[in-house]
Parts: C-alpha cells; sequence; structure tokens
C-alpha cells in the first residue's frame, strides 16, 4: 500500500489498523539531542483518545505510546523513531453483520474497487485510529518548533451552525470544555445541539481553525510547494476533513482587491501588515504574521438511522439493502479532530523549514564555517 508517508526531510509513516494488534509511526529525520520520553507525546494522545465525554466513542483505550526506537538516554539519537500504541478494546463483532455492506460515507466502497479486498472491522487504515501515528509524530514536530518560538494553537470554531465570532476568542477556556471550544458559552450551545443530535440518532460536523505564530517570513516554496498548498494538502489528508481554506479563503472571492490586499507598513522598524486577509502566506511562502488554517469536518458517518446501500451477496452479487449501524461511534468529529490538525501542521511546518535551510548560500556558510 503507498501513500502512508508523509514530508521530505521529516518524514513521518503511519501502520496499522483499527482493530490489528497495534497502531503507530515511523519518523525519520528528527535530528539528534531533542530531549523526549514517552509522557511528552502522550500529553499529545491524550487529547485524541476515545471515552473523553459523552460526544465521543464509549470504546476503551488508554492509548499508552512506548517509543521501540531512536531515542537513548532521554535524548533522541538521530535514527528513526518508532512509536507503538496498542489496541486493547476492539470488539470486531460490532463489524460483523454489516462486513458485506458498503456503508454510506465511509471508504468500503472505495478500498473494494481499489484492492478487491478490505478489512471491514471499523475501516481498517482508513480508521480514524490511524491518526494516532500522526498526532505521536506531530508531538515530536511541535516540541522542536517550540525551541524555535514557533506556537500552534488548534481549536474547534464551530459545531453545526454554532459559529464562535472571532471577537469572543477565550483562549484560555479552550480546554475548560469538551469541545475544545475557545468559548464556554458557546461550547455550552454547542453540547444542547449535539445531545438533540443524539436523541434522534445523528450526527454534526464542524469547523476547526488553526493559528501558527512565530513562523519566519520566507518559509515555504514559490511553485509546486507552496506553504498554504502544503498545509492543505496535509489537512485534507486527514479522513474526516472536506475542506481547507487559508486567511479569508473562500471570502476571499467575494472581495475586492482594495479591501483584499494586506498593507505593508513598519512597526518600530519592523516589517509587518495592517491586516490579514492572506493568513500568512504570500506566493506561497510566510510573510512573518500569523498562518491561520481551517478545516471543515464532515458529520461522522455511522449514525444509528436506516440507510438505503448496496451489499455484496455471497454469490459475490451487488443487491440493495438497509443497513443500521451499531457499535461505539462519535457523535461528532471535531473535538478529536483538533489535536489532529495541530499535529499535521506542525509535521509540515517543520519539513518546510528544515527544507528551506539550504536556499541560500549564506545559509549554508553560516553553518559550516562558523
Amino acid at each position: 500500500m503507498a501513500g502512508s508517508t508523509l514530508g521530505n526531510l521529516f518524514t513521518i509513516t503511519t501502520w496499522g489498523e483499527s482493530h490489528g494488534a497495534a497502531i503507530g509511526v515511523v519518523i525519520d529525520g528528527c535530528p539528534a539531542g531533542l530531549s523526549l520520553d514517552e509522557e511528552d507525546i502522550q500529553i499529545y494522545l491524550d487529547r485524541r483518545k476515545p471515552g473523553q465525554s459523552r460526544f465521543t466513542t464509549a470504546r476503551k483505550e488508554s492509548d499508552k505510546a512506548r517509543i521501540l526506537s531512536g531515542v537513548f538516554e532521554g535524548h533522541t539519537t538521530g535514527t528513526p523513531i518508532s512509536i507503538m500504541v496498542e489496541n486493547t478494546d476492539q470488539r470486531s463483532r460490532d463489524y460483523g453483520k454489516i462486513k458485506d455492506c458498503y456503508r454510506p460515507g465511509h471508504a468500503d466502497y472505495t478500498f473494494d474497487a481499489k484492492y478487491g479486498f478490505r478489512d471491514y472491522r471499523g475501516g481498517g487504515r482508513s480508521s480514524g485510529r490511524e491518526t494516532i501515528g500522526r498526532v505521536a509524530a506531530g508531538a515530536i514536530a511541535a516540541k522542536i518548533l517550540r525551541q524555535l518560538g514557533i506556537t500552534i494553537t488548534a481549536y474547534t470554531r464551530s459545531i453545526g451552525d454554532i459559529v464562535i465570532p472571532e471577537n469572543e476568542y477565550h483562549y484560555d477556556q479552550i480546554t475548560e470544555n469538551a469541545l475544545y471550544m475557545p468559548n464556554n458559552d458557546y461550547a455550552a450551545r454547542a453540547s444542547d445541539y449535539l445531545a438533540e443530535c443524539i436523541r434522534k440518532q445523528d450526527s454534526s460536523g464542524g469547523m476547526i481553525e488553526c493559528a501558527i505564530t512565530g513562523v519566519p517570513a520566507g518559509i515555504g516554496e514559490p511553485v509546486f510547494h507552496k506553504l498554504d498548498a502544503a498545509l492543505c494538502s496535509a489537512v485534507m489528508s486527514i479522513g474526516a476533513v472536506k475542506g481547507v481554506e487559508i486567511g479569508d479563503g473562500f471570502q476571499a472571492a467575494a472581495a475586492l482587491g482594495s479591501n483584499n490586499n494586506d498593507s505593508f507598513r513598519l512597526d518600530a522598524g519592523k516589517l509587518t501588515k495592517a491586516t490579514n486577509h492572506s493568513g500568512g502566506t504570500l506566493g506561497g511562502m510566510s510573510d512573518g504574521s500569523p498562518i491561520i488554517l481551517r478545516a471543515a469536518v464532515k458529520p461522522t458517518p455511522s449514525i444509528s438511522q436506516p440507510q438505503d446501500t448496496v451489499m455484496r451477496t455471497d454469490c459475490q452479487e451487488l443487491t440493495d439493502t438497509t443497513i443500521e449501524i451499531t457499535g461505539r461511534h462519535d457523535p461528532v468529529i471535531v473535538p478529536r479532530a483538533v489535536v489532529v490538525v495541530e499535529a499535521m501542521t506542525a509535521v509540515t511546518v517543520l519539513d518546510l523549514l528544515m527544507r528551506n535551510m539550504s536556499s541560500r548560500l549564506d545559509s549554508l556558510i553560516k553553518f559550516y564555517r562558523s
């Protein structure tokens, strides 16, 4: 199976299935000398693990990270880092009755079309549990970025039609509610909305916003490997994400150049922008402003309502049928996906920072002749 690796210099390869023995990631290109232990990774994994609230799946997984290689005496060695998380609460029997059905909104049909075979237990590689490897790698990337003065903050901007206005963000409240929203009042309203979704055996989507600060100007490539294109590609690779925008995003289509352009100005001798409609990128490169990214997350496709679909019979013929999906599923994916967006952003920015080290001769001279 191709397509499980991301990055050029700082690369990650995720492995494992939802109902297999374990799931994890191999990280290559991490510099030697980084202080790292399993707790650094666990902090991130705890933000995405199941069973955190009534709005997440009841699957009971501790999601304990185990570092298998690449760390010695508390520091990275420069060799590949392998991280494993065991699956301990698989209930494959939940999927036995629908193993021949193509679940609406899932990758069942496309996996069958591509490989002629699929792991029906929770979706296999297309399961949300695959993101464990991404989050573990993102924890390492984020720790490196913090040493460079770069911080990444992701949060839930909206659930359904409940959207927090930007002037009502309170970042200190993000971890005070189960939905990771930067406003507890809006989180309470969203909770009531989700409770109604559960009552109706339905699910909801939402929007995740991510702010990256401290990235110097000039990171990213001006043609095929633009910073915004790389970020969108990485975040769009998260299974439930159906759209990504940078800055004003799709609103820019209705704007005028006179109000969409960000004017430059000097502030204490430093070049800055008066506004940030571009979301921190210009020409595919960072401009020194905060990078603002948003990801649209679809409603959880596994719902208990009857749904029309198609199944494959014992004779390998296709026939119409109706299914009702049972088992343990999140009524909303957004809260647990917040840290996944953060992780993919960290991995992407770090990889581009490393690539940027060779863009200027004076940087090479400074590094090798200092």
